[in-house]
């Protein structure tokens, strides 16, 4: 089996965070977490990050990106994922009055020009996707699906969203097996609630998502449980120790 790094996403320790940035970078490193994918850097430098970094032992997955900075503010972003040793810049979410198929329309056009500009600097640009991506637009698409094929941006598949929209997210995945370099993995609830899940607890098949990195260019596993009714960091170490139990070289750290 592929060795793929495990990360977690700082949102889901978007409190703690807060109280204590680097704190909760050391306990993440602690719990056996390879690196982590930013959400904001708790008002450090990059430089300030990039030591944090380097003093835990983490490596910097990728960032999530807000639309507006990735319009507006795209050559400082870049810069600061050099610092930190980032290759990724990810789109992570689009508010409900930019859905429209107008909105999507200067969507596409703003990716493709933001992906250029990555490209030239080594970084990757990504799609994060949610559930709303899967509603149809006019001519009968998903939106996520005109997103991935009418802009050369990679997605970070997030399987919970996927699942919840009634999608099989190994399908996705192998659709666009080249352009697969961060998923996120989170689990759900089978009952009505459909509530965010630690790994292992609930009903995505994570398993047949693991497998079907084999075939495609996965590099990094991102742990994030949006909501827990236990405590954050209670919730992906049991994320981690689900993966443990399915990967040999997280059972290995």
């Amino acid at each position: 089996m592929k060795t793929i790094p495990v990360a977690v996403q700082l949102f889901t320790l978007r409190e703690e965070s807060e109280k204590d940035f680097s704190g909760t970078l050391k306990k993440v490193a602690e719990l056996g977490y390879d690196g982590v994918e930013f959400a904001g850097f708790g008002g450090l430098s990059a430089q300030e990050v990039k030591a944090l970094l380097d003093e835990y032992g983490l490596k910097a997955a990728s960032s999530h990106i807000p639309l507006d900075d990735i319009k507006n503010n795209l050559n400082q972003v870049i810069e600061e994922q050099k610092v930190i040793g980032s290759r990724y810049v990810v789109c992570p979410y689009l508010f409900p009055e930019q859905r429209s198929e107008a909105d999507y329309q200067e969507l596409l056009l703003t990716l493709k020009e933001a992906e250029e500009v990555c490209q030239k600097e080594g970084i990757t640009l990504c799609y994060h996707n949610h559930d709303f991506e899967l509603k149809k637009l006019a001519d009968g698409r998903t939106a996520l699906h005109t997103i991935l094929d009418e802009t050369n941006a990679a997605a970070e598949f997030d399987i919970y969203w996927l699942t919840k929209a009634g999608e099989q997210p190994v399908d996705w995945i192998k659709r666009y097996a080249g352009r697969t370099p961060l998923i996120h993995l989170k689990d759900m609830t089978m009952d009505d609630e459909q509530f965010f899940a630690e790994l292992g607890t609930g009903g995505v098949n994570i398993e047949a998502v693991l497998e079907a990195a084999e075939q495609t260019n996965v590099e990094w596993w991102v742990v994030e449980q949006d909501v827990s009714r236990r405590t954050p960091f209670e919730s992906i170490e049991i994320s981690l120790n689900y993966l443990k139990t399915k990967l040999p070289h997280v059972a290995a750290k």
